[in-house]
């Protein structure tokens, strides 16, 4: 009788755990030959292709080409639920030098970077290219552990769990070491349109 019960009910608890549990993000294509968005002491300009969002970050650093780093980035298509994005658009300047916290606004998902490098900081200035989709609202969200784990050190951010998205960053910059850490904000979105919005 127990293994008749083991038999009836492993292929409906196979179903529900393949609907109800998370899914997680395979290897991350970034780009023709894993090149990189940008040249050192160069601006650039990255956006992901429409409906997707940025899943990824990599970056390596470099003392010698003006304490600057090398950035590239994976996208991968927003979860069905969420429709096509509404609208699009690039936040506010943060500035080279500083430290600093930013979400998208109007409950936003990060769907691009871009950045310019000033010599006479060597740092960057970034902008987030944010994308609406609805009127989706953001919840549990967290910070992530700080990217690089030490200012110098190669970067490698991924979300490994489908349906987490990339809503904004704080970043910390050493004066020493010419560096930022980064810590992204990352929040699920509701499948349903809310009444609010952040601003």
């Amino acid at each position: 009788m127990d293994i008749f019960l083991l038999c009836a009910f492993l292929p409906l608890v196979t179903v529900a755990w393949g609907q109800y549990s998370d899914y997680y993000y395979g290897p991350y294509n970034y780009g023709d030959n894993d090149e990189w968005v940008n040249v050192y002491r160069q601006g650039f300009n990255f956006q992901c292709p429409h409906g997707q969002v940025i899943v990824a970050v990599r970056s390596v650093f470099s003392k010698k080409e003006g304490s600057d780093r090398l950035w590239n980035y994976a996208c991968m298509p927003a979860s069905q639920s969420l429709g096509e994005p509404t609208e699009c658009w690039w936040e506010e300047i943060n500035r080279a030098g500083t430290e600093w916290y930013q979400t998208c606004s109007n409950n936003g998902l990060v769907a691009g970077f871009q950045s310019q490098y000033f010599p006479s900081v060597l740092d960057r200035e970034w902008q987030f290219y944010c994308c609406r989709y609805s009127r989706r609202c953001p919840y549990s969200c967290w910070l992530t552990t700080e990217y690089p784990g030490h200012y110098g050190e190669d970067m490698d951010m991924m979300m490994y769990t489908y349906d987490y998205y990339i809503r904004g960053a704080t970043t910390t910059f050493s004066a020493v070491h010419r560096d930022r850490q980064w810590k992204f904000i990352v929040c699920r979105m509701t499948d349903y349109d809310c009444p609010f919005q952040n601003v």
